[in-house]
């Protein structure tokens, strides 16, 4: 193994590829997973079981309660929509969400001595969040090495890797099957039963089945409705 790397990791399909992308690459990945009052555990979970197991060097949870912030279907009361993927982008988006994280994320990179920093996300099958663009990303990068102090002294320079932002969910699906994930250990939706069983009809739901389908690959978690939802990806939109 080589450098560390900081991977943020959720326990779902996108973070848990880029965590096996990571470790392919050669890093010693420490993966960061939030506890901050979501919707539900069960994907946080799945993070805690099996962060070590796929390669992860330590697992760090942070706990902080994001619902006294509110604004999203995820940390408050307002409901999981159901009807597919618009154009819009969905009350599932959490505000500042991803620069919330990749801050957490930063601080303890500069204090693991690490400067590479993997976040799954994505510009193409995905729910249209302002905070998975190039650009935002870019942006951060720069921010990041403005606002330390490893930056400033020049002890390195951080790199956000976003190697998923490019690919569509089939794309990522093969990618992380050729590279060993076990995709039955992760899970993806925003509103699942009391039982954990995967809802089939929320956003990330619809993309994540739609990405098994164009992969052609059954989708190894279980389900409490899954009718073909019809899920048109942004490309088209």
């Amino acid at each position: 193994m080589g450098k560390k790397a900081v991977i943020l990791y959720s326990g779902g399909l996108d973070s848990t590829t880029c965590l096996a992308i990571a470790r392919a690459e050669g890093y010693e990945p420490y993966a960061m997973s939030f506890s901050y009052g979501q919707r539900h555990s069960v994907e946080l979970e799945q993070a805690k079981r099996n962060a070590r197991p796929m390669g992860a060097v330590d697992h760090l949870v942070v706990e902080f309660d994001y619902r006294q912030v509110g604004g999203s279907a995820l940390t408050s009361d307002i409901a999981v929509p159901k009807e597919g993927v618009g154009s819009d982008i969905p009350v599932t988006y959490v505000p500042a969400r991803n620069t919330v994280f990749l801050s957490f994320a930063l601080g303890w990179a500069e204090v693991l001595g690490a400067f590479d920093i993997f976040i799954g996300v994505n510009a193409l099958d995905y729910s249209g969040y302002p905070d998975c663009r190039p650009e935002y990303i870019a942006a951060f990068e720069a921010m990041a090495n403005l606002a330390t102090k490893a930056g400033v002294e020049g002890a390195g320079r951080f790199t956000i890797h976003t190697p998923l932002i490019s690919l569509t969910k089939a794309e990522i699906i093969r990618k992380g099957l050729f590279l060993g994930v076990d995709y039955g250990r992760t899970h993806s939706c925003y509103d699942p039963t009391p039982e954990g069983l995967a809802c089939g009809l929320c956003d990330s739901c619809r993309l994540r089945l739609k990405g098994f389908a164009e992969a052609g690959v059954e989708d190894p978690v279980a389900y409490a409705a899954v009718k073909n939802p019809d899920v048109r990806s942004q490309e088209s939109e």
